[in-house]
């Protein structure tokens, strides 16, 4: 849960770090709802699980905000 703290704030820093429009930052707060959800839902039978959803979450954003800088000019 502590990984799915920190990607959050990956994800919430988002508008600070790239110029990203509105709606990419919505999708992206959404993704990571829906990550949290998952991972309340696995963290009692599969904890290792919820360290790989945090990983991918993570991974997940890197590549979204590098497509986004390189394909949709957010700089």
């Amino acid at each position: 849960m502590i990984g799915l703290a920190s990607a959050f704030f990956l994800f919430a820093a988002t508008p600070t770090v790239v110029d990203a429009p509105w709606w990419a930052i919505t999708l992206l707060m959404l993704g990571w709802v829906a990550g949290l959800a998952q991972g309340c839902r696995w963290f009692i039978r599969k904890p290792v699980a919820v360290l790989v959803l945090a990983v991918v979450l993570a991974i997940a954003w890197f590549a979204v905000v590098m497509a986004g800088a390189r394909w949709l000019d957010w700089a």
